[in-house]
């Protein structure tokens, strides 16, 4: 990180070598150790889970692209299990404002474990003659 920093800051001293159309993009957790300079140069955007379980659900089971929904073998199984991982991403979602309360860890199930976890399951139905 310190090594970020000084590139950030002499990029932001000395702007005549930057070409206009320079973007750099960083993605990160919140943490105390990233560089305050590198936040103060930038333009920063967050993405907060909504509020409720019905929002979680929406966002959850929206987020699916139309042809991962209709792509498989199996349809009516596939639909009904891809809603089930779906509302337990919300329910996970939704748990996390109580902390470790009811949980013994608090779970990080982001978007991309559910992406990871739909794949996953599209390869168990398609691999798979019969669906328990």
């Amino acid at each position: 990180m310190p090594s970020l920093e000084k590139i950030v800051s002499s990029n932001s001293e000395d702007p005549d070598p930057i070409h206009d159309n320079f973007r750099l993009w960083l993605t990160s957790m919140p943490c105390t150790y990233f560089p305050v300079p590198v936040l103060q140069n930038g333009a920063k955007l967050t993405t907060e889970p909504p509020k409720g379980l019905r929002a979680n659900l929406t966002r959850s089971y929206g987020s699916i692209e139309t042809e991962d929904f209709e792509g498989s073998s199996k349809p009516k199984p596939w639909k009904k299990l891809l809603f089930g991982l779906s509302f337990f991403h919300a329910i996970v979602q939704e748990r996390r404002k109580f902390g470790a309360l009811g949980f013994n860890i608090r779970y990080q199930f982001n978007d991309s474990d559910l992406e990871t976890s739909s794949t996953m399951l599209r390869m168990f139905m398609d691999e798979q003659d019969d669906i328990p």
